[in-house]
């Protein structure tokens, strides 16, 4: 245990680690939607997924009521069923898991690169059986994945690519927007996220036969379609073809998305400026360890993580976590691996399956970076961690 002490706040009011940015054009956007004649299953969804499919540079965007389901429509299509195994991250949230095991998939985590924190290539390959049918890499905090490794590891063994890409809308890899190269890409559009619909999520893909079976996922799996109905009744004849969920965005969320996409570039310029102030005074604080940024990706910096250096430390990782809250800091830490939860130990995962991932748990918390944040709030965390670290450093 290291010192006790009582911190005094270092600001009056508390500092979130994300928060969203709403602005009276947003909120204009949404109004109207309200004064209109569909609050659903209206205009306003397509109009949104053409502009996510344009901004990332993908033919097809298919929206969803938020990110899980929207991963769940992309195991679905991507034909993960009964027994199949999907290789997957443990440092990330649930969701990534989740989806699969929605299908009866079984998921396999492979360990993290120590560097990057993303998903290792070279474990990924450790893990292929006869039984695995796809691979769900994540673009943890922002930071792209080494796709091309990635790709060609699954084109080799004839494995789909969803990439879960809910923290790294407007990231780019080798100078491709991330959500134009995989075979299908989730992203999220969760408060907390580079823009919001409120809750909400899309997958985009240049695959037709994907997107087609997308878009009937989320609405039942029915269709309307003339050519794909079995017979036709006449012009209120609709066929419901297979299992499926109602995962429809609203016209609401969609008109809030929009709207919020046509800032995404200020968005984002704001986060790297954030980061740049981090990582200029944190490069010389030598008891923590700032973000690597891997030459070939261009992060979006959905997440600013510092590593503890515990062995320079006198106090936990809890103890400055909370030294930190107590000086009005909102921090949090990213993620409980998943393998750890309660729920997976019971289907018998263990412990000691993914040490990168498991160390680095222990070590991380996540500081503010949001857009709205000002330049007076970066510095209050900055102050923050250094009179944190100084005082309980070795």
């Amino acid at each position: 245990m290291g010192k006790s002490t009582s911190w005094e706040p270092i600001r009056q009011s508390y500092l979130p680690y994300g928060k969203q940015w709403i602005d009276e054009e947003d909120i204009e956007a949404v109004v109207e939607v309200l004064k209109g004649d569909y609050l659903t299953t209206g205009p306003d969804i397509s109009k949104f997924e053409q502009a996510v499919a344009q901004y990332v540079g993908a033919k097809y965007a298919v929206a969803f009521s938020n990110g899980t389901a929207a991963l769940h429509g992309a195991c679905f299509a991507a034909g993960i069923g009964q027994g199949d195994e999907v290789i997957t991250t443990p440092m990330t949230f649930a969701a990534s898991a989740n989806c699969v095991l929605y299908q009866g998939g079984i998921p396999v985590f492979a360990d993290i690169d120590e560097k990057t924190y993303n998903i290792d290539p070279n474990k990924i390959e450790e893990k292929i059986t006869n039984k695995t049918k796809a691979i769900i890499p994540v673009d943890f905090t922002g930071q792209p994945v080494e796709l091309d490794r990635i790709l060609e590891i699954a084109r080799k063994h004839s494995l789909v690519v969803i990439e879960d890409a809910a923290h790294a809308l407007g990231a780019t890899y080798k100078g491709r927007k991330i959500g134009s190269i995989s075979d299908m890409t989730m992203f999220s559009f969760h408060p907390v996220k580079h823009i919001t619909s409120g809750e909400g999520g899309v997958i985009t893909t240049n695959n037709e036969e994907y997107y087609e079976k997308l878009l009937q996922f989320r609405s039942h799996g029915i269709t309307r379609d003339k050519e794909k109905l079995k017979e036709y009744h006449g012009p209120w004849y609709y066929e419901m073809q297979f299992l499926g969920y109602n995962y429809r965005m609203t016209d609401i969320q969609a008109a809030l998305g929009t709207s919020q996409l046509k800032k995404i570039d200020q968005f984002i310029a704001l986060r790297r400026k954030f980061v740049a102030m981090y990582n200029e005074v944190f490069k010389d604080v030598n008891e923590i360890i700032t973000p690597f940024q891997h030459k070939d990706g261009d992060s979006s910096w959905h997440l600013y993580m510092i590593r503890l250096k515990l062995d320079k430390l006198t106090a936990s990782r809890r103890e400055i976590f909370e030294a930190l809250q107590q000086q009005n800091i909102g921090v949090n830490v990213h993620y409980i691996p998943i393998h750890l939860q309660p729920y997976y130990q019971q289907l018998g995962y263990k412990k000691g399956m993914c040490p990168n991932a498991e160390k680095l748990y222990e070590e991380v918390i996540t500081l503010p970076l949001f857009p709205a944040m000002s330049e007076e709030d970066v510095n209050d965390v900055i102050h923050a961690v250094k009179r944190t670290i100084a005082y309980y450093k070795k």
